[in-house]
């Protein structure tokens, strides 16, 4: 066998040989780019204290990887299918690594985040081109597995990104979190090289690059009016941008119905098992990385524990999710993926409403139940909606199958972190204010409420003053750790309701597993 595969997947006469191994490359391709997102939240503080962010700067050092990562999946992923998916995962690795160097070298607020940007172009390479080469190497009949350890691996990397960067943050500046990514990138583009074949469409038409980039405002707009209305309130460009994304919607909608190669059929969503599942995705991941974006919060600044110890905490919810994936392997084809999705909703939503339970006296402990929880219903329920979706594809169509898929995902994550990190910021607010209303000058208040973060800052300049001293500072302290958990227990009551609204809404969507398993015997007919 050659060094190199060259081998086009779709000329082989069986299955390919390496395929176990190929998946790995496509797991570690997966693993950093999730990484990417959850090592900044312990990142953070160092980030903010060293370049002097605002609370508007720091939420765009976050989202500027989110907004093009979200708004280009399937345009990306349709180039992929049209040219090359293994040529798309190489380069989307190296601009995922070009950006990476980028970051771990610059030192200006705006210059952060244009390396994040970059990091978030090549994200949108990279992620549907892990699924679509995935489905294009493996068998029908163990497709199901390799999309479990594919999404498993989006549950390790939620652990995997803070202890990952706090190890390094023990001894190195922030910098260095960016720089993890850059040997992990390059093994990824030599795994590739060796061990994944060539792939693309073979019957594809043109690229409908109308709808890609109608798909592009949509999404990025919709995005965009997300994280800076909730937070920043709704003036010109967060209402503007409200607008636009509802005009692109419709007009892109408009454009795939009439198109006779659309990028995205928009007909599927008429589809249960697939508007279900995109739903499910969504869903699953506004629960997970809002709760997790506040938890990590409570862990660091109202338990003091720091970026490693914060990122060691985690791990239960890593393991939780192999746990779940075992489960979901053995489970799946007894009883169908309408009940295996639906616990894993119910397990989810009953995590983030533990949440709600959290006071300014509560240990780590209170957190260790909700982790286990939202991992187990990572690995329980993902795979078999990600594989619904991927199944509802043709061959020709695998990237923009795996870009509809991650593009859930990664709206589900940035609505949770914008809805959910707004609620949290005005219930700190508010409660902060009532507790400490007139003992703080006016700019003194103004920081201590922009964040938790900014409310202990004052609290430690409080204490530096000779003439207020311990005295007055610790109960400045406390009365953030306070506010701050009442947020955390606020903003989980309403996560959680979200989370069992959107519950039911799938129990209604998903069919049963008759009505799943003639629906699949439709679309087979269909594309052969």
């Amino acid at each position: 066998m050659p060094l190199f595969v060259t081998t086009p997947a779709e000329k082989m006469t069986g299955a390919y040989p390496r395929r176990w191994w190929a998946l790995l490359v496509l797991c570690l391709s997966l693993l950093i780019v999730v990484m990417a997102n959850t090592s900044l939240i312990v990142a953070a503080p160092d980030m903010t204290q060293d370049l002097g962010l605002s609370s508007s700067d720091l939420q765009w050092v976050i989202d500027g990887y989110t907004v093009p990562y979200a708004a280009l999946m399937l345009l990306l992923g349709s180039i992929g299918d049209k040219y090359s998916r293994r040529g798309a995962l190489i380069t989307g690795l190296l601009i995922f690594a070009g950006g990476s160097l980028m970051g771990s070298l610059v030192d200006e607020t705006a210059l952060v985040i244009t390396a994040r940007a970059i990091m978030g172009v090549g994200a949108a390479v990279v992620m549907p081109a892990t699924l679509s080469l995935l489905v294009a190497i493996f068998p029908k009949g163990e497709r199901a597995r390799a999309i479990t350890a594919w999404t498993a691996t989006s549950g390790l990397a939620i652990a995997a990104g803070p202890l990952g960067a706090g190890w390094l943050l023990e001894n190195h500046a922030w910098g260095s979190t960016f720089l993890m990514n850059i040997p992990i990138a390059a093994l990824g583009v030599v795994g590739a090289l060796l061990l994944i074949p060539p792939s693309k469409a073979e019957k594809m038409g043109r690229i409908d690059y109308v709808g890609g980039l109608l798909s592009i405002v949509s999404i990025g707009s919709l995005v965009y009016a997300t994280i800076e209305g909730p937070h920043f309130g709704w003036g010109a460009g967060p209402a503007t941008a409200a607008v636009l994304a509802g005009v692109g919607l419709v007009t892109f909608v408009a454009w795939e119905l009439r198109h006779p190669h659309p990028m995205l059929d928009v007909r599927k969503f008429r589809e249960r098992p697939f508007s279900g599942s995109m739903l499910a995705v969504l869903f699953f991941f506004f629960g997970i990385f809002g709760s997790i974006y506040y938890s990590t919060q409570f862990l660091q600044f109202v338990l003091d524990y720091n970026a490693l110890e914060t990122g060691m905490r985690l791990l239960p919810l890593a393991g939780a999710v192999f746990v779940g994936a075992a489960v979901t392997g053995r489970l799946t084809p007894k009883l169908g993926v309408k009940l295996v999705v639906v616990t894993g909703m119910v397990t989810g939503s009953v995590g983030v409403l533990l949440l709600s339970q959290i006071a300014s006296d509560s240990t780590y402990t209170s957190f260790l139940a909700p982790l286990l929880l939202l991992g187990f219903a990572i690995g329980l329920s993902l795979s078999p909606a990600t594989d619904t979706i991927m199944g509802s594809f043709p061959e020709s169509e695998l990237g923009v199958g795996g870009g509809a898929n991650d593009t859930a995902l990664e709206l589900g994550g940035s609505l949770g972190i914008a809805i959910l990190g707004s609620l949290l910021a005005t219930s700190y607010k508010d409660k902060l204010t009532d507790l400490v209303a007139g003992r703080l000058p006016a700019e003194a208040m103004d920081t201590a409420k922009d964040s938790v973060g900014g409310g202990l800052a004052v609290a430690e300049q409080v204490a530096q003053n000779p003439n207020a001293g311990r005295n007055e500072a610790q109960p400045l302290v406390e009365a953030v750790h306070e506010s701050f958990a009442h947020a955390v227990a606020h903003t989980s009551l309403i996560g959680g309701i979200i989370m069992a609204v959107g519950t039911v809404i799938i129990l209604m969507v998903l069919p049963g597993r008759k009505g799943a398993d003639k629906h699949r015997q439709k679309e087979l007919v269909a594309q052969d």
